[in-house]
């Protein structure tokens, strides 16, 4: 039986009823109003508890209450533009606990977005696994799924991705993938135009000479989620403990895929959960070893917090494990509050650039506040001199769709006006106003890993956001620091300002130092 659940917050995106059995017009539209404060709390969905009490009963329903509650529930969707999707049911004291899951529809409002980092080491079967879940195609054995989505031919050829590359899985409103049934699987556009929801994958290197590539795709992209990826016949190798450390620092909620479970016995399988779990708890998380349909809606409503981490065991040659995986994924909340962020002011920090025949410079990024608006005026910047120029914003395109906004929260692209395609660096800022030029930060560090000792004058690099830069060390709390250390520092970027924000975190990487930090103040160049 369903144990009771916490009592009923009214705040956030879970909302509790016991049944709607006889219910009037004027009750409909209140609870039509109730629903819509639900999915904006949790950005575009919400979550039902049926035949529960506001203090947590799990008292349930009978089969004819809850045929004609959902028919209700159904009723005010409607009214909103909403859609219903069972994802789950439950025994309670006296009949069914229903789990629904609420959400806009396409024609409604925008898919809801959920963004995750896939990380882990090199041939853990990254790649292949975002083939198989986008394209609905299983691997070959041979790395058929990893070469569908590589982006370039040396990727091709080597069967190892070395780039960050974008891809999407679209989920319509009865949690179905919308790419299996596509001409082309990988069509943005239409992924976009069919899609209630959208998982955007973060495809990165799994090779140590790929880190600041890895880095740079996890931080400028402000993932809601990292995606670990665990090969069954090796491990949890060194490149996997990196990049799970990194999504910890950087307070990235983390799940784990198992996969390759196909290759090795159920021993060798046994050991390698068990590594990841005795890991996962010294790092302070609570591992759950997903089996079957077990829990998936409360493991995925559990994520946020960032405490919990779900293990799921797939294969991608036989596809065990995948349906699970995709259930998971359909149900798993955005983190990030993007509405609250979409009333602010612009800004954009540009991760790569492109020079377009017949339209000139266009430069892409996540928009992490504001809306960038065909028309108008921007600024960007900071150049090496410290200046911002004025430019103008001639077109927006999000998933290869021409539009005429993008909202905080959005990947898009930004062809601008007045500027050369040379004069771009990716780091650079689009604001909608002239920004502080930061040559020198105060921060609280703390030295992960270095061979030997820290003292002024140190070169490190530096990576925030889209930002990678040489700093120097020109003030220490504690001098030298050694692995292990913590404390206050100094560091001035050497070759170019840029513009970040207190309280953002960074990376410090080099060949012999791994260090991660807090911004506490900023100075300007000017």
């Amino acid at each position: 039986m369903t144990k009771f659940l916490k009592p009923e917050n009214e705040e956030g995106k879970i909302e509790y009823k016991l049944k709607l059995i006889d219910v009037s017009k004027d009750r409909l539209e209140k609870l039509a109003s109730q629903m819509k404060y639900r999915l904006a709390e949790g950005g575009g969905e919400a979550l039902y508890f049926i035949g529960v009490t506001d203090d947590g009963r799990p008292l349930g329903l009978t089969k004819d209450e809850e045929e004609r509650t959902l028919e209700n529930l159904s009723t005010v969707a409607s009214i909103i533009g909403a859609k219903l999707q069972v994802v789950g049911r439950k025994k309670g004291v006296k009949g069914n606990i229903i789990e629904v899951l609420v959400r806009l529809s396409k024609e409604e409002a925008p898919p809801v977005h959920v963004s995750i980092a896939v990380l882990g080491n090199v041939d853990a079967g990254k790649s292949s696994l975002v083939g198989v879940l986008c394209t609905g195609d299983l691997d070959d054995g041979r790395g058929s799924a990893m070469r569908r989505i590589a982006r370039y031919l040396h990727e091709v050829r080597t069967g190892r991705t070395s780039s960050v590359a974008i891809r999407l899985l679209g989920l319509n409103n009865r949690g179905e993938p919308v790419n299996w049934s596509l001409a082309n699987p990988l069509d943005e556009a239409q992924i976009y135009m069919n899609s209630s929801k959208i998982i955007t994958f973060i495809d990165v290197g799994g090779h140590e000479r790929y880190l600041r590539t890895t880095l740079r795709g996890v931080m400028a992209r402000l993932p809601d989620y990292s995606m670990l990826v665990v090969a069954a016949n090796a491990g949890l190798l060194l490149m996997g403990k990196e990049h799970l450390g990194i999504s910890i620092a950087l307070r990235i909620p983390v799940f784990v895929v198992v996969t390759k479970i196909d290759m090795v016995s159920k021993e060798i399988l046994d050991g390698v959960v068990d590594e990841l779990v005795d890991v996962l708890r010294r790092v302070g998380k609570i591992p759950v070893l997903v089996d079957g349909e077990r829990d998936i809606v409360e493991l995925a409503q559990a994520m946020p917090s960032g405490r919990v981490v779900p293990i799921f065991k797939v294969s991608n040659t036989r596809g065990t494990g995948i349906n699970s995986l995709i259930r998971f994924l359909n149900v798993l909340p955005p983190r990030m509050r993007w509405g609250e962020e979409s009333e602010r002011g612009l800004l954009m920090y540009i991760d790569d650039k492109f020079d377009v025949k017949g339209v000139g410079t266009v430069v892409a990024g996540l928009i992490l506040s504001g809306k960038a608006r065909e028309g108008e005026t921007v600024y960007i910047g900071p150049f090496r001199d410290g200046n911002w120029r004025e430019s103008r914003v001639k077109s927006i395109h999000i998933n290869r769709l021409p539009v005429a906004e993008a909202s905080a929260g959005v990947e898009a692209t930004l062809a601008l006006t007045n500027i050369e395609y040379e004069e771009v660096e990716k780091g650079m800022v689009v604001s909608n106003k002239p920004l502080k030029s930061i040559d020198t930060i105060e921060a609280r560090i703390t030295i992960l890993r270095h061979s030997t000792t820290i003292k002024r004058g140190y070169e490190t690099v530096l990576h925030l956001r889209a930002i990678r830069s040489t700093v120097r060390f020109t003030w220490l709390e504690k001098e030298p620091m050694r692995t292990g250390d913590t404390g206050r520092v100094y560091l001035k970027f050497v070759y170019h300002p840029w513009y970040l924000q207190v309280g953002e975190k960074f990376v410090l990487r080099d060949s012999r130092t791994r260090a991660i930090g807090t911004v506490l103040s900023t100075k300007s160049s000017s």
